[in-house]
């Protein structure tokens, strides 16, 4: 189980966060737009490259001011927020992820996880992102098959997957308490 009351959770950027804010997260990730938060501070850290790789190539920063931070915080979910936690990188999940990050496939799944203020699983992340690609292409079958399905899962490893929470609203985002940030190498 990944939510649990009183977690801290990380989030790698560029720059501190202590205040995150949905306009300014990008949209078509894997369980929608939100800010996305991990239990795994090695992971976090590891997203520190990618995100300042991203904000150096979108001229955010400039190569003199290019550094990662590892924000923490306390995230205290109470009773009303509305949340989903995958048990693990399955069926369901590859179809939540694979709907978030294509419109038109799947389109019934977005539907599905509209009402969620918070969605917590498996990250589909870069060691998984070939996977994700071949079966959004076709490679092992048309996806939604059993076939293409039981093949992507085989494929994705999900005991070596870490975790991450998608903060989907205005409401999951006040259960943030920002703890601190340090710089890590990016």
């Amino acid at each position: 189980m990944i939510l649990r009351p009183g977690i801290h959770v990380f989030h790698g950027s560029y720059m501190e966060i202590r205040t995150p804010e949905l306009n300014k997260c990008r949209p078509k990730k894997d369980f929608g737009r939100g800010f996305y938060v991990t239990t795994s501070r090695e992971q976090a850290v590891r997203f520190t490259k990618t995100s300042v790789k991203k904000a150096l190539y979108d001229g955010i920063i400039d190569v003199d001011n290019a550094k990662g931070i590892l924000n923490e915080y306390a995230l205290l979910i109470d009773d009303s927020i509305t949340s989903y936690e995958f048990k693990d990188a399955d069926i369901e999940w590859l179809h939540c992820v694979v709907a978030h990050r294509r419109s038109g496939l799947f389109s019934n799944e977005t539907e599905k996880w509209k009402s969620y203020d918070v969605i917590a699983g498996k990250i589909a992340n870069d060691n998984t992102n070939l996977v994700i690609t071949a079966y959004i292409d076709g490679v092992y079958g048309e996806a939604g098959t059993e076939k293409a399905d039981n093949i992507a899962i085989g494929f994705l490893e999900p005991e070596n997957l870490a975790n991450q929470i998608c903060l989907r609203t205005p409401r999951a985002l006040k259960c943030l308490e920002f703890v601190n940030s340090m710089e890590v190498k990016a």
